[in-house]
C-alpha cells in the first residue's frame, strides 16, 4: 500500500511500541501512545503486534491512496471517511488506488491510529520505527507528517484481502471511557506525607495545555512533601507521577526524559496509561489507588483480549463466501485436506503479482 499525505492533520506521527533498551544511554522509547490501540489494529490485519502504524492526534490526517492496500483506524474516534463516505473504525477496508482517507474531526478520545497491512515502512533506528520529534529521529525523517509525504507498507500478510470486513466488537475493544486511574503506589511514595497522599487519591485535577507526548501535566491540589521534592535521578518508567517543588503532578509518558530528580508518588498502570492517552486538554481525572497484582491482571486481561481478536480473525478469513475487493483476488476457495487420517479444514487463494 502507498498512501500520499494530502493533509496532516495536528500532529501525526508514525509510532510502533517503542525503542526499548537505550534508556541507560539517555534515549527515549517513544512509541504509540495508546500501545493497547495499535496492537489490536495490526492484530485484526494480521501484522505484527508491534508494525508501525500513524498516530493522529485530536483531528485525523487525510491521505490519497496511490497503491491499493487494506487497512484498519483504532484507538479514538475521529470520524473516519472513505471516499468522503462514513466508514466504521475497528473494522477492516480495502482501499483501491485513488481512494482518499479521511477524517471529519474528532468524536471520541484524543489519538487514533492508522494501521495498514504490512506496517508502515520506514527505515529503522536502533530497532524501531517510533518518531522522537525532540530528537529528530526514527519514524518518517524524524518529524511529524507534512503534506506530500509519502508512505509505504512493508510485505503484507497473504490473506489480508480476507480479513476485509472484519470488525471488532465493543465488547473487545479497550475501555477508554473517563474514570479514576489506576495509580500503583511508589517508589517513592514514603517522600510525601499521609496529608499530601490523601490529596493526590481523593482531588480531583484538570489537564493543563502544557501536556504533550513527554508528560501529562495537572492542575489541582498542591500534594504535600515530607521534607523537599529533591532525589538523586534515577531512571523513570513509563507512567511514572512525579511531584515536582511546586506540588502538582505531572505523568510521564511515551516521550518521557530517561532520569528524572523529582520524587515520584506513584505508576500509573496499563489500563490507567491508556485512559490517559486519550484524554484531552481541560477534562479533569481523579486518581485511585491499585495494586501490583492488579497491573499483572491487566496485562493479562488484554494478552487475552488480543488472543480473542486473533481467533476472531481466524474464523472470520475462513469462513466459506468472499466477494471479490481487488483484482489482486484471483482465485479463493475451501477444501478438506486429509493428511495422515486427519482430515483438516484450508483455505487457498492464489495471488497475483
Amino acid at each position: 500500500m502507498k498512501l500520499r499525505v494530502d493533509n496532516p492533520g495536528l500532529f501525526s506521527t508514525v509510532q510502533d511500541l517503542g525503542r526499548w533498551g537505550y534508556q541507560l544511554s539517555g534515549v527515549p522509547v517513544a512509541g504509540a501512545m495508546d500501545g493497547p490501540a495499535l496492537r489490536l489494529g495490526n492484530v485484526l490485519l494480521g501484522n505484527p503486534q508491534g508494525a508501525a502504524g500513524i498516530e493522529m492526534t485530536l483531528l485525523g490526517a487525510a491521505f490519497t491512496v496511490e497503491e491499493e492496500g487494506y487497512f484498519v483506524v483504532t484507538g479514538g474516534e475521529m470520524g473516519l471517511c472513505l471516499d468522503g463516505k462514513p466508514a466504521p473504525s475497528w473494522q477492516v477496508h480495502y482501499a483501491p488506488i485513488g481512494a482518499r482517507i479521511s477524517f471529519s474531526g474528532g468524536l471520541d478520545g484524543s489519538r487514533a491510529y492508522l494501521c495498514i497491512a504490512g506496517g508502515v515502512d520506514v527505515p529503522l533506528v536502533m530497532g524501531s520505527a517510533s518518531t522522537y520529534t525532540r530528537g529528530n529521529f526514527g519514524g518518517y525523517e524524524g518529524r511529524s507528517l507534512k503534506r506530500g509525504d509519502v508512505l509505504v507498507s512493508g510485505t503484507a500478510d497473504l490473506l489480508s484481502a480476507r480479513s476485509v470486513g472484519l470488525c471488532l466488537p465493543a465488547e473487545l475493544r479497550p475501555d477508554i471511557s473517563n474514570r479514576p486511574l489506576p495509580v500503583i503506589p511508589g517508589p517513592q511514595e514514603d517522600a510525601f506525607t499521609e496529608a499530601g497522599q490523601r490529596t493526590f487519591f481523593e482531588s480531583e485535577y484538570s489537564i493543563t495545555q502544557e501536556s504533550d507526548r513527554m508528560g501529562c501535566r495537572f492542575e489541582g491540589p498542591v500534594i504535600e512533601h515530607v521534607q523537599g521534592a529533591d532525589i538523586i535521578s534515577d531512571g523513570i518508567t513509563l507512567g511514572a507521577i512525579q511531584i515536582p517543588g511546586h506540588g502538582k503532578p505531572i505523568a510521564l509518558l511515551a516521550d518521557r526524559q530517561t532520569t528524572g530528580g523529582y520524587t515520584k508518588i506513584g505508576v500509573l498502570s496499563p489500563v490507567g496509561l491508556e485512559i490517559l492517552a486519550q484524554r484531552r486538554v481541560g477534562e479533569s481525572v481523579r486518581f485511585r489507588r491499585a495494586t501490583r497484582q492488579e497491573g499483572v491482571e491487566e496485562i493479562r486481561a488484554f494478552n487475552r483480549l488480543c488472543e480473542e481478536a486473533e481467533k476472531l480473525r481466524a474464523v472470520w478469513r475462513s469462513r466459506a463466501a468472499q466477494p471479490a475487493v481487488s483484482s489482486r483476488s484471483a482465485f479463493s476457495g475451501k477444501f478438506l485436506l486429509t493428511l495422515e487420517g486427519q482430515v483438516y479444514d484450508v483455505s487457498v487463494q492464489s495471488l497475483e503479482d
